[in-house]
């Protein structure tokens, strides 16, 4: 009875399945015509709309990847050490060289540290080798019809239509991250029309060629709130005194931020961390903890500073921020 129930459930599962994915399709269609309503009432022409748009497709795999993404299930350390190789290290020491008048001429205009450029620039697309492939337009469509974040990627979405409607990006070039990100330093719409910048003057931005891609970092970096030499983080051993209201898990807010010479009576390698940084206000992060199976609640550990958390602006997760200033450190002891 058991065999027979378990078929039949497998069944109508798979026949459920066959009429949603034809549902889905019909759905998206019925999506687009009224986004379409939505978009000519943000000053997007009808036949900009047309153009872009007519072929958009729904597209599965971007709904994979949005809920299994590797910064929400792999532990720390596996994570960090995948994108700080020896490899990337020497990858991006090559790219300096091989750029160095235009890499020392935009840190000093912008006063951002080449190191963090390229750590930057080194794990969201491995120097500019892996851009993405994926169809953006359709990518972000697909993100607003699913319900889960359609607010966020509709404003998105929009945002870049709005950049179409004026010249100041080709639609055919449009093509990167599954989660609509574009360039070199995967700029989201919003980023690009906010902090995009035309830096060798040519008359266009274009995020996929150093000078521009290089510059427009930089100019989020700085307008965002980055300080120069100033630390990310420390990693650290807490004590099991310490309360876990002070441990943070989530990316979203930090919360229970204290100054740095409070947290001292929990930490036990305090002598890693220089005491001119006590006054600082700092949080406690645990990132494998309530993600990672049978995760110790302590361990791994982190003092956080504000430059951790404008690099959670650039990309909120716990384990990416960690990422980009651990590769950060590595270039600063090779150039």
């Amino acid at each position: 009875m058991k065999l027979i129930k378990l078929t039949l459930i497998l069944f109508l599962s798979l026949f459920f399945h066959s009429i949603t994915s034809a549902d889905i399709n019909i759905e998206f269609e019925n999506w687009k015509k009224n986004f379409k309503r939505i978009a000519l009432k943000n000053n997007i022409s009808e036949a900009t709309f047309d153009l872009v748009m007519s072929n958009t497709k729904f597209l599965p795999d971007v709904i994979k990847y949005d809920r299994y993404q590797p910064e929400f299930y792999e532990d720390t350390k596996t994570y960090i050490s995948k994108r700080t190789s020896d490899k990337k290290v020497k990858k991006g020491k090559q790219l300096y060289i091989d750029n160095l008048s235009l890499i020392n001429s935009v840190e000093n205009e912008f006063n951002i540290e080449k190191e963090l450029l390229l750590s930057l620039m080194g794990i969201e697309t491995n120097f500019g080798t892996y851009v993405g492939k994926m169809d953006i337009l359709s990518s972000l469509a697909t993100l607003s019809f699913d319900k889960r974040r359609s607010e966020f990627f509709t404003k998105e979405l929009l945002i870049l239509l709005n950049l179409i409607e004026k010249n100041q990006i080709d639609y055919n070039t449009l093509y990167g991250s599954w989660a609509g990100a574009f360039g070199y330093f995967q700029f989201m719409p919003s980023t690009m029309k906010n902090y995009a910048t035309d830096y060798d003057g040519n008359g266009s931005i274009n995020l996929k060629s150093n000078p521009d891609a290089y510059a427009s970092a930089s100019n989020y970096l700085k307008k965002i709130g980055w300080k120069t030499n100033e630390p990310c983080f420390y990693r650290i051993e807490l004590n099991n005194e310490i309360p876990k209201k002070y441990l943070n898990i989530s990316a979203k807010k930090l919360h229970n931020k204290k100054q740095l010479n409070f947290f001292r009576q929990y930490i036990q390698n305090n002598n890693i961390i220089p005491n001119n940084y006590d006054q600082l206000e700092v949080a406690i992060i645990t990132p494998d903890k309530d993600i990672i199976p049978d995760a110790e609640t302590l361990n791994p550990a982190y003092v956080v500073f504000d430059n951790y958390e404008i690099i959670l602006q650039w990309n909120r997760s716990l384990r990416f921020a960690l990422a980009v200033c651990t590769l950060k450190d590595k270039f600063k002891n090779e150039l």
